[in-house]
């Protein structure tokens, strides 16, 4: 469905026509541009916004489909940009992702929106209320869109991070560590983490053409079309903030890592002591079952059968070598 739809002239929103096919001819003529906003449309809603700003198929294909991973497409009468809004429900501790298509051409913008995360309307109302900003034309949306998202993502990473402390307290607490259900959280945790970085890592090459710069700090030799020259600094500083969203996801990805072995080492840890408890009181279970079993055999002749003291000695001796096994073991930690 199709959300909004309005022409900005100065910096500054007008009604758009009724009919938005004559809405790009009327904003090119008053030397603003159009902007078009929709929320999951179907092919048949989408079919005339492709018709009216001639929007190559692949793009629209792409648009109407979603499941996209960030990317910057550039073709001869547009370009084509695919964001991954990252949206944390703090109720589950977990991630979720829509997705944002943008449609950049000469005197207008399209964007298509997948998902319940990331509304572009306040995107929108704050640029209306920055009318020197939304002067700079469509590149002013595109950064105002790319901003928000980046500024989400620093938000997320934020919320990952305390929950991460959280569970590596759990971890190393003298209790919680033990819990069987520990290692499923631990595994949970990082592929929240996974899905995190399918948004923000994919989006870095996009950023970097949008800001007129290579991988490595050099300049690509074709500038991207339908940006304004004076928005690269702009496009530079988001791409500096998802720089550093990426680098903290790289240690969130780490840092579980090594929780997930330090745990999997405690729980060998318990294992062993367990298992040297279980020893220890089989071996102490094991004298006096001897010495019984031999006893308990039907012969005739053994040696102090029928003395008096025989049983009362046997009980002495098993006690006593009871004792000298558990001050051994307990010694050497094994109970």
């Amino acid at each position: 469905m199709i959300v909004d739809c309005a022409i900005y002239r100065d910096g500054h929103r007008t009604d758009g026509p009724r009919d938005f096919s004559d809405a790009l001819d009327e904003a090119r003529a008053a030397g603003g541009f159009v902007w078009i906003g929709l929320h999951e449309p179907t092919e048949k809603e989408f079919a005339k916004v492709t018709q009216e700003f001639a929007l190559h198929p692949l793009a629209v294909e792409d648009a109407l489909k979603a499941h996209q991973r960030p990317k910057l497409e550039v073709y001869d009468d547009s370009l084509f940009l695919v964001l991954k809004p990252v949206v944390y429900e703090p109720e589950s501790d977990a991630v979720s992702t829509g997705e944002v298509m943008v449609f950049l051409g000469d005197g207008f913008v399209v964007t298509v929106r997948h998902g319940v995360g990331s509304p572009l309307s306040a995107v929108r109302r704050r640029l209306e209320r920055e009318p020197e900003m939304l002067g700079k034309g469509p590149t002013a949306v595109v950064y105002a869109i790319c901003d928000t998202v980046v500024d989400h993502y620093v938000e997320v990473a934020t919320e990952l991070q305390t929950d991460l402390e959280e569970l590596e307290a759990e971890v190393f607490s003298p209790d919680g560590g033990g819990s069987r259900h520990t290692a499923s959280r631990i595994y949970t945790f990082k592929r929240q983490i996974l899905e995190f970085r399918r948004a923000t890592g994919p989006l870095a090459l996009p950023l970097h053409r949008l800001a007129g710069t290579g991988p490595f700090g050099g300049s690509y030799g074709t500038p991207v079309p339908y940006v304004n020259d004076k928005a690269r600094p702009f496009f530079r500083d988001v791409h500096d903030h998802l720089t550093r969203v990426n680098e903290s996801v790289d240690g969130l990805d780490r840092l579980v890592s090594d929780i997930l072995s330090a745990h999997l080492a405690q729980m060998s840890v318990r294992q062993n002591d367990d298992m040297r408890k279980i020893s220890a009181w089989a071996a102490m279970a094991a004298i006096p079952t001897m010495i019984a079993g031999i006893y308990g055999m039907n012969f005739d002749h053994m040696p102090e059968l029928h003395w008096v003291w025989s049983y009362p000695a046997v009980i002495v001796v098993m006690a006593g070598l009871e004792v000298l096994l558990y001050r051994l073991f307990k010694r050497r930690g094994w109970m």
